[in-house]
């Protein structure tokens, strides 16, 4: 089979790609990556696209390898202290505080605190800040921390009132890899792996159980099957999941933060138990279990709805919502509702976020990848995100992800590193939240290159928490464009084409006039001073991200 994909190659195909094709082959014969830097760049994506597609069966065992260090372009972090992240935080008077300053840099790292708020405590090794502040108000004060290579120091800012989730959430959920196969266990892990791979570092802290953790109905499994609510009607969750407090208390203690879903209707979409007419109930077993975020998905309350009318749509958010904001727990509310009674308009009335569109996974690639079709209908619905208040296309689908029509097991993503890298800078301009969905064991450098820059998760977490609009588009490529809080602009140059192609912005378009210095944040490095125009290339399906400063 191998010598007829060759022949083939030989027989349609230019000399080039059939020496790539037995490239390939013999690097995965051997079981050797190549060292992409030896390669030119055409050679390299093309060779890595080959090693990615093709699995073969060697010695009984399936393999499947891919290497795109080549395309990365985040610079490592330094050596010493840096802290990232939001710049504010939200919480309700009273209620606990469990922050993890991100901060990369060589361990160990010592941090300290100026000013730090009344009922407020600091672990210094771990810069976790836990407590509870009583009264409403605004708390500005200093974070510093050092090591051995530096120190670095930022402003931080925590607002006690009644609006928390003041930048879009930032996270992993285990649906698009684990489905109905996740366990206290594998949340654990991936708490575990937040830690250990650096994401926290960046602002990482949710990490968010979907689907599947309650009993089912209508199964014969004993796992998951049986009894789906006490006699006082308390929650029974699956025997996969035996001490949902000592699995938050676990991710807790390590300065995160812990998520739950549930459906307003009998059953979740996957055929668990739901929260209907037990909706306060479910809410205090949520904050008695110490979960931060709920993810609250419509699924079968079509049947109890009544109709389709704005009133219908909002009326079990709205119940969960209330039952929610009187609890002694912050629990950011999600709607997932796919857009239904266009939300957008409404959804801050009864939630922190809202699903905008269907489910990404779910999203047929034509020409271009599902990101795109789903990313640009939520781009319209820019005039209602805002703090504590998110347009959510749906989650970050890289690395290793599962089939979503077949609840799979994960295999790499079939997106070029062109396409993630866009995927990443529209969610990041469009103040969506940044929830990863793909297997938290298996990240590659060139996954957290995506998903761990500083500075496009500084565009994401801007305090203004203005969405980003589209100012022009077309059949080849489009532009976005988000305000900042400092008065900058962060503009998105897509590419729709199948090929590399120039793409351009005018200062009339912006709205600006005059000298501007023009930063690119994936690179990380100033590019140039420019007086009417910036012009780039930019790959197939892919992204120039610069931030537009005027020159004083």
């Amino acid at each position: 089979m191998v010598e007829k994909t060759i022949n083939m190659a030989l027989l349609f195909y230019r000399k080039e790609v059939a020496e790539l094709l037995l490239d390939s082959i013999s690097l995965m014969r051997n079981r050797k990556i190549p060292n992409s830097k030896s390669l030119n760049p055409m050679k390299s994506f093309f060779l890595s696209c080959i090693i990615v597609s093709c699995t073969f069966s060697l010695s009984g065992q399936e393999v499947v390898t891919k290497d795109y260090s080549a395309y990365i372009l985040t610079p490592p972090a330094p050596k010493a202290p840096r802290i990232n992240g939001a710049t504010v935080y939200g919480v309700r008077p009273g209620n606990p505080v469990i922050y993890r300053i991100p901060c990369t840099g060589e361990r160990p790292i010592s941090f300290a605190i100026k000013d730090l708020p009344e009922g407020l405590r600091m672990d210094r090794e771990h810069g976790i800040i836990s407590g509870s502040i009583k009264n409403p108000g605004s708390y500005s004060f200093l974070i510093e921390a050092e090591n051995s290579a530096g120190s670095d120091k930022r402003e931080m800012n925590f607002k006690v009132g009644d609006k928390i989730a003041l930048t879009p959430p930032m996270g992993w959920n285990s649906w698009y890899i684990h489905y109905d196969r996740i366990s206290d266990q594998l949340m654990r892990e991936a708490a575990d792996q937040m830690i250990k791979s650096g994401m926290a570092d960046y602002g990482y802290q949710y990490v968010n159980i979907d689907d599947c953790w309650m009993v089912k109905h209508k199964t014969k499994d004993p796992e998951i099957g049986g009894k789906t609510r006490e006699k006082d009607g308390t929650l029974i969750t699956n025997l996969r999941f035996p001490d949902m407090k000592g699995m938050t208390d676990y991710i807790h203690e390590k300065g995160l933060k812990a998520g739950i879903y549930i459906s307003p209707g009998p059953s979740t979409c996957a055929g668990y138990e739901g929260s209907y007419r037990h909706e306060e109930q479910d809410a205090l077993t949520f904050a008695d279990w110490g979960f931060d975020f709920l993810k609250y998905d419509w699924c079968s309350y079509d049947k109890k709805a009544g109709g389709k009318t704005r009133e219908d749509l909002k009326k079990p958010y709205k119940k969960m919502w209330a039952s929610l904001v009187g609890l002694d727990r912050d629990i950011v509310l999600n709607l997932c509702q796919y857009g239904m009674g266009n939300v957008w308009e409404w959804g801050a009335e009864v939630g922190n976020s809202w699903r905008t569109t269907g489910d990404l996974g779910l999203e047929e690639r034509k020409g271009l990848p599902g990101f795109y079709s789903i990313g640009l209908r939520n781009a319209e619905h820019w005039p209602y995100a805002g703090p504590g208040a998110w347009n959510d296309p749906d989650y970050i689908l890289i690395g290793w992800v599962g089939d979503a029509r077949k609840m799979a097991e994960g295999t790499p993503t079939d997106l070029t590193p062109y396409e993630q890298y866009s995927y990443m800078s529209m969610w990041s301009l469009m103040a969506a939240p940044l929830i990863f969905s793909g297997d938290m064991a298996k990240l590659d450098p060139f996954t957290l290159n995506v998903l761990c820059n500083h500075e496009v998760i500084e565009v994401s977490q801007d305090p203004l928490g203005k969405q980003a609009k589209i100012v022009r588009k077309t059949d080849s490529d489009f532009v976005l464009v988000k305000i900042m809080i400092d008065g900058s602009l962060v503009v998105g140059l897509f590419n729709f084409m199948d090929s590399e192609a120039p793409v351009s912005v005018s200062w009339e378009e912006l709205g600006i006039s005059g000298s501007h210095i023009v930063r690119d944040l994936w690179r990380q490095k100033e590019l140039s001073t420019l007086e009417n125009l910036y012009e780039t290339m930019v790959p197939p399906h892919g992204v120039q991200l610069v931030r537009i400063w005027l020159k004083k």
